[in-house]
């Protein structure tokens, strides 16, 4: 057995920021080596953040990915990290001199490389790309065709990118074929709810599959919808955990690892998948196992609704700093949405860069206006109002509106006093929309629906509800006041529109609309499957149908942090001129 000391940096990247990325790898570096360590790595397309998207298209991006890639390497060299071979994940473009079905020469690459001694040793492509949900991978790269190793003190280290785990064959057998010690996988694997449970079956597995100790480095942060939980994970060859890191925290995961000694003779050849093996010896001889000074401690996992609720802070602060603003703005009703979003801006951001303002209108309730003003105190935010009534009487007395379009100036005329007020004062407008209602339209454009980000357009309204619950009940855990009025958590949900409007006249109940969405959002369940669950035929149809028609309204709505498998946007994907509904059939 042989000895190894593996340092795993789950931290944080900003897509296009080749200078800050870079700064952030050399600072872990040089803590790692700090450490002890004898490899170190890093996330996957960590010097340009992920996903790229179309900036893999620009020929000077991918150049200036390369260049930083070689300036990186030198800058560990020049301040004595050199020694220590670095995984580090990057913007890359094939070397193939010919031209392949699907390969054109020079087309980009999601790779990553081995830095030692100055200069990049060893660089290798992703295997298997993704190509549902949010991944578009086929669409920008091209696949690599090696297993990449590098022997570091005499273990053969097999390296794999991301996808290359979490689909069949490829590098994991091709590992087990190689005789690698140690199988190190970089990856920047979006947050889902109940994601963790799957990754962590999903790396037992592959150790098992793979023959070796298998470690598995998530990256951490927010890049628009997108949020990375980390939770890295070190499991042996039986699956065994060894360490695990928390989730949503930044930091470095040191372990020492006994393993197999490299064969004398360094592997070659073809393996699994039609891999070519291409190995590069770092140190060949190994150190003596010995007691671990470092032993694997596996982070305590955090319960559903604090899982979830810090992903949507996690997200809201990352799309706040990493846009350049400092401060939010959110439209006060004292209904359950707008208040969950403040107190989650208060958590991202802190609440004196919370701005609030309660816009009441003759239909507004006292209990509105005094929970949104209850809602403030409780959290320390800035807050104002700015009644409507004057706006809407000048609106009226011009217009002569009537019914749903007199409903509606009212949210409009919200939405207009929100952006006037953001372009003023520089804050950006966060909309308080829950997946329910983008879901069947029950939002109004150019009046809720306005906004730069849309922190819980991805929760639905039940899960709204069960994380207001969940962050009073912590508050007050921790002696705090607890931000959400009860009020705002006990009265029946309404617009305010018009008179005694509450949402159960337009919409099921919630807790049957919301099982009924997630069979046909999520689950892409039909009409007479969902029917057949024991739902009522009626209600379906109903569902179904404004879901269908609501597709115009969602395409502009903002963006809004991903915590679903099949979230608004990038994951779900359909026409807006579509004949086709999926409440056709029969039910049975």
């Amino acid at each position: 057995m042989a000895h190894l000391r593996l340092a795993l940096n789950q931290i944080d990247a900003t897509v296009g920021d080749l200078e800050g990325n870079t700064e952030s790898v050399l600072h872990w570096t040089r803590h790692s080596v700090a450490q002890g360590a004898h490899l170190v790595a890093f996330p996957e397309m960590m010097l340009t953040g992920y996903p790229v998207e179309d900036l893999a298209l620009r020929a000077s991006f991918v150049e200036a990915s390369r260049s930083a890639l070689v300036a990186l390497a030198r800058r560990l060299a020049e301040e004595g990290l050199g020694e220590t071979p670095v995984v580090v994940g990057y913007l890359d473009r094939s070397e193939e001199t010919t031209y392949r079905l699907g390969q054109p020469v020079g087309a980009p690459q999601n790779a990553a490389a081995v830095l030692h001694r100055g200069e990049p040793v060893l660089a290798f492509a992703k295997h298997h790309l993704p190509n549902y949900g949010v991944f578009d991978e086929f669409r920008y790269f091209v696949s690599g065709h090696t297993l990449p190793m590098v022997r570091v003190h005499g273990v053969d280290v097999a390296l794999a990118i991301c996808e290359d785990l979490w689909q069949e064959g490829g590098r994991v057998p091709a590992a087990r074929e190689a005789g690698a010690g140690l199988l190190l996988s970089v990856n920047a694997s979006p947050y889902e709810r109940d994601k963790d449970d799957t990754r962590l079956e999903l790396v037992r597995k592959r150790a098992q599959e793979a023959g070796c100790t298998t470690a598995y480095l998530a990256m951490i942060g927010g890049q628009d919808e997108l949020v990375f939980d980390g939770d890295s994970l070190v499991c042996d060859r039986e699956g065994e955990v060894l360490a695990r890191a928390p989730q949503f925290e930044q930091g470095c995961v040191v372990l020492d690892l006994d393993l197999p000694a490299a064969a004398p003779e360094p592997p070659s050849g073809t393996v699994d998948d039609g891999l070519r093996i291409a190995h590069r010896t770092l140190s060949a001889e190994p150190l003596p196992a010995r007691e671990p000074e470092v032993v694997g401690a596996q982070a305590p996992r955090l319960d559903e609704e604090e899982e979830i609720y810090t992903a949507l802070v996690v997200g809201l602060r990352a799309y706040v700093a990493k846009n350049g603003f400092r401060s939010v703005l959110i439209g006060l009703s004292g209904g359950i949405d707008s208040a969950l979003t403040a107190a989650l801006a208060c958590d991202a951001v802190g609440p004196e860069n919370v701005h609030g303002i309660s816009m009441p209108s003759r239909y507004s309730s006292e209990h509105s206006r005094s929970d949104a003003a209850a809602l403030a105190e409780r959290t320390g935010l800035h807050y104002r109002s700015v009644p409507i009534g004057p706006m809407f009487d000048a609106y009226m007395e011009s217009l002569g509106l009537t019914g749903t379009a007199e409903e509606n100036l009212q949210a409009r005329l919200r939405g207009t006093a929100l952006m006037a007020v953001s372009n003023q004062e520089g804050h950006i407008v966060l909309a308080p929309g829950n997946k329910s209602e983008l879901a069947v339209g029950y939002s109004t454009l150019y009046g809720d629906a306005v906004g730069a980000y849309g922190p819980i357009k991805d929760v639905y309204k039940t899960t709204v509800f069960a994380l207001a619950h969940w962050r009073n009940r912590i508050a007050a855990e921790r002696g705090q006041t607890p931000p959400i009025p009860e009020n705002t958590l006990t009265k029946p949900p309404s617009a305010e529109l018009r008179p005694g409007q509450v949402d159960t006249d337009t919409l099921p109940d919630y807790d049957v609309l919301d099982r009924i969405l997630a069979l046909y959002v999520d689950h892409d369940e039909d009409r007479s499957e969902i029917v057949a669950r024991g739902f009522d035929r009626g209600v379906v149809e109903k569902v179904l149908g404004m879901t269908d028609a609501a597709e115009y309204k969602r395409r502009q709505y903002p963006p809004g942090t991903k915590i679903s498998s099949k979230g608004f946007g990038k994951d779900r994907r359909l026409p807006i001129t579509n004949r086709w509904r999926g409440r056709a059939g029969s039910a049975g």
